[in-house]
């Protein structure tokens, strides 16, 4: 665990890495903790408002009974269990029974469509799922095509996976797990091409922790307690929030909402004692545009990642909520390995931070070799390291091409300064090619963020028939505000003139959403091709 320091460089070099040999992740999260006491893991709040409060000994009863359940029914190691529901208490049970049972588990989100969940199901010969009535719904689609998938436990009174628990045993011994054997295969976004199954380790989670510590402001301090948005079937909300939280044993409060809103959010955590928060930038956005005010102090620390924050956004959060979130970087393959600490060294903004203790994090060239300082290239990570994943599921030459030497190709570009912030500039496949210039879509964003009119905005390349490439930003207005050509130059005007002006968007259009994925990406691919 990090601990509170004013010299980042001395909590850099001193760092090192405790993973042992032995190591399993439902036995770290939940039994260690379940001693009897009731100690409280966490604060269930439905969407019916009704509140219920969980222990750690709960937990642990129910995930052995599930465990017990899943070895009945001919569940082997390494078999893939998939998990089909919001944050709940069941969504936990099933992914400490997975990593208990030696399974491997694969989060799911509910907002995935039939085809979205076909290729994931049957791309990781899922054996079962655990779902809800509506996830069953979809799921009756399309099992004829799912051949592997022998049992669907389903949530809610009277249904499979209650009468699963009701029958078993709550003994159950772990299997002994080594910290590199296979837990969850977690599935990138797919904003390029099909979507592929980044298999971690146990270790994962050890490997997370210093990238929740530090953006957290240190966490755990007494009285933390831990709440996200953010799905737990993205890596931001199982491995950044959930699992982070129960191996230092400090309670989550669970709620999903249907759609997220921004004054129920701020009630929420008022009302349940929140002191840490992780809340992508999408959600504070939203917060923003709504004009959210705090129902009461208690905020002690936001963490934020996902897209880059900008100077605008940092500064309305700062002046409503009274703490600067840190952003902190890293994606499904290799996550938190750069990060901020307002406290710890001062935030600039549009910065990702510097590297988490205990991550090796550079600038390469396409050789693997290092950059200068200021110069652009990709963001890299030198193995080993017990974040990284294991490889692509069944796809051995996505795995290869991942690597350069004993660099990890993180895809995203970046420069690093002298004083080693690192400063996206986009990914390499959204990186924009206009008149010989190489423009990253993040900073014309965030300028764009800065003009009176705009809510929120996405900026991608078109092709241009003299530069290759121009710069097209697709802007969302503040309520009460309608688009027209004189705002459009306006807008255009206020980027020409803070940026550069080849940076300026030349097409600019108005419109009512942007497209994302599940976890609040802007897909600009989507708009790429839609012109």
């Amino acid at each position: 665990m990090l601990t509170r320091d004013t010299d980042y460089d001395r909590l850099y070099r001193d760092f090192t890495w405790v993973v042992p040999g032995r190591y399993n992740i439902g036995v770290d999260t939940c039994d260690r903790h379940a001693d009897g006491s009731g100690r409280l893991a966490m604060i269930y709040v439905a969407d019916t408002g009704a509140v219920t409060e969980y222990s750690f000994d709960y937990f642990r009863q129910q995930s052995n009974r599930f465990a017990n359940a899943l070895r009945a029914h001919g569940f082997a190691r390494g078999d893939r269990l998939a998990i089909l529901l919001q944050q709940s208490p069941e969504t936990a049970i099933a992914h400490l029974a997975a990593f208990k049972a030696g399974l491997i588990s694969v989060p799911l989100f509910t907002l995935f469509g039939d085809e979205a969940l076909r290729f994931r199901l049957s791309d990781s010969g899922a054996r079962g799922i655990v779902t809800d009535l509506a996830g069953a719904a979809k799921l009756h689609a399309i099992r004829d095509t799912l051949p592997e998938l022998q049992r669907i436990y389903v949530v809610g009174v009277g249904q499979s996976f209650g009468a699963a628990l009701d029958k078993a045993s709550d003994r159950f011994v772990p299997v002994d797990t080594g910290a590199d054997d296979p837990a969850l295969l977690v599935y990138t976004s797919g904003t390029t091409g099909n979507p592929k199954g980044a298999l971690h380790a146990h270790r994962v989670l050890l490997g997370h922790l210093p990238g929740v510590e530090l953006p957290q402001d240190f966490f755990p301090q007494p009285g933390d307690r831990f709440w996200t948005p953010a799905d737990w079937a993205w890596v931001g909300g199982l491995l950044d929030v959930l699992l982070p939280a129960w191996h230092h044993g400090v309670a989550v409060v669970a709620h999903r909402a249907r759609k997220f809103d921004p004054d129920e959010a701020m009630d929420l955590m008022a009302r349940h004692h929140v002191r840490n928060t992780f809340l992508p930038p999408t959600a504070l956005k939203l917060m923003r545009m709504a004009g959210v005010r705090p129902a009461a102090a208690g905020l002690r620390s936001i963490g934020s990642g996902g897209e880059t924050l900008g100077a605008e956004l940092l500064d309305w959060a700062k002046a409503t909520f009274g703490v600067t979130p840190n952003e902190f970087y890293g994606q499904t393959e290799c996550n938190l390995v750069a990060a901020n600490n307002g406290a710890l060294f001062p935030i600039r903004p549009g910065s990702l931070g510097r590297a988490v203790p205990g991550h090796r994090v550079a600038i390469i060239d396409d050789t693997g070799n290092e950059v200068p300082t200021g110069h652009t290239g990709t963001i890299a990570v030198r193995r080993p390291d017990p974040v990284m994943f294991l490889g692509y599921w069944n796809n051995p030459d996505a795995t290869a091409a991942k690597y350069v030497g004993d660099w990890l190709l993180t895809g995203d570009l970046a420069r690093r300064d002298d004083d080693g912030y690192f400063w996206f500039a986009g990914r390499s496949d959204d990186l924009i090619t206009s008149a010989g210039y190489r423009i990253g879509p993040g900073e014309i964003e965030d300028c764009l963020l800065g003009h009176p009119a705009v809510s929120m905005a996405a900026v991608a390349g078109i092709p241009d028939p003299v530069r290759t490439e121009a710069v097209k930003a697709w802007i969302v207005l503040r309520p009460g505000l309608t688009g027209s050509p004189g705002l459009a130059a306006e807008i255009q005007a206020f980027v020409k003139t803070r940026l550069a002006a080849h940076e300026y968007p030349r097409h600019v259009v108005f419109v009512d959403a942007l497209p994302m994925t599940a976890t609040g990406k802007i897909i600009r691919r989507q708009l790429r091709d839609g012109g």
